[in-house]
């Protein structure tokens, strides 16, 4: 039986991106017992992937903001006993940082990471001193397939290809009841608009959004704006008038409601950011606006009905995202 300890830590979408590798793991080890050690505000979310054992998390950002207590030391010392009283047969960094190296030295077992930095993805060359075994990826390469290759790799298995069933493993079930609880109601159908990204550069322009979800609601669709911050509540409530009763902005959701608020849509479109990585990992109707030239890295591939719409040179418009919208019969 293998025992082996994945280390993704953040952020959110490329948790969601390194969560087929759960599947391939137990495709061919399938009494294998798989950790996770990810950041505690995602172990919910890779609580519900299929064949985790344990999400363990880690609180790096909220040591670092209590850098000088010793109440975080002594958490920090009980957190690497804890970890290390674990025996892996094998320890995997997919983040290839400096801080996850070092955080995956702590667990005993044998350390295999990243050889060398891929197109657009971080990496820290000083981790190389931390690995047992390093991984070399051609630098062109989606961040599904490399952290699939690295995983495959580490296992000395045959390494994946694109064109293989990609399965997130997402446990939908319970993600559904996750939602039902909170008695929203959902009329049916809706489709979620995800406005909301850490980067202006990769925003949607505010009256496209608002055209999109008029001409939605004059179909019979209803629209779901949910929010992870008070400025993303602002900008949902804002948008929400222009749709009138159409329009529902939940409260703040925990991530296994935002799976099965997503799970339940008729399509989600958004701009790239982590839920709507969620929507194409569910394989959901899911449109994904880009604003640089980064679809080929992030993007869905995995599904027909995951569409990539813009790049740096020529921006998503509106009339693509009804096209596509039409395509799933929602326009």
């Amino acid at each position: 039986m293998q025992k082996i300890l994945i280390v993704r830590v953040s952020s959110l979408g490329d948790v969601v991106h390194n969560m087929p590798v759960i599947a391939d793991i137990r495709r061919r080890y399938p009494d294998a017992q798989i950790d996770w050690l990810v950041e505690e505000s995602f172990t919910s979310l890779v609580e519900l992937v299929h064949g985790v054992r344990r999400a363990i998390p880690f609180s790096l950002r909220r040591w670092r903001r209590a850098f000088a207590s010793p109440a975080n030391w002594r958490e920090i010392g009980k957190f690497r006993r804890e970890l290390a009283a674990e025996k892996y047969d094998l320890v995997i960094d997919c983040q290839g940082l400096i801080k996850t190296a070092w955080v995956a030295s702590w667990a005993r077992g044998p350390l295999v990471g990243l050889a060398n930095r891929t197109d657009g993805a971080g990496f820290e060359w000083p981790v190389r001193f931390f690995y047992d075994r390093r991984v070399p990826i051609e630098p062109r390469t989606h961040v599904v397939e490399r952290t699939r290759q690295l995983v495959a790799a580490a296992l000395g298995l045959p390494k994946p290809q694109m064109t293989d069933d990609i399965d997130f493993g997402i446990d939908t079930r319970r993600a559904t009841l996750a939602v039902s609880a909170l008695g929203l109601n959902l009329p049916v159908p809706y489709v979620v608009f995800v406005h909301a990204t850490s980067r202006a550069d990769k925003q949607w322009p505010e009256a496209a959004w608002i055209e999109l979800g008029q001409a939605l609601v004059t179909r019979g669709a209803s629209i779901v704006l949910p929010w992870g911050s008070d400025a993303e509540r602002a900008t949902s409530e804002k948008l929400a008038k222009e749709f009138g009763a159409a329009a529902i902005v939940p409260p703040k959701l925990s991530l296994p409601a935002v799976v099965g608020l997503i799970d339940g849509a008729a399509a989600t479109v958004g701009v790239d950011t982590g839920l709507v990585h969620i929507a194409a990992a569910l394989k959901r109707p899911t449109v994904e606006l880009y604003n640089f030239s980064t679809a080929w890295r992030t993007g869905g591939y995995w599904s027909p009905k995951v569409i990539n719409l813009g790049d740096a040179s020529r921006h998503p418009t509106l009339a693509e995202v009804k096209a596509a919208l039409a395509g799933f019969g929602l326009l």
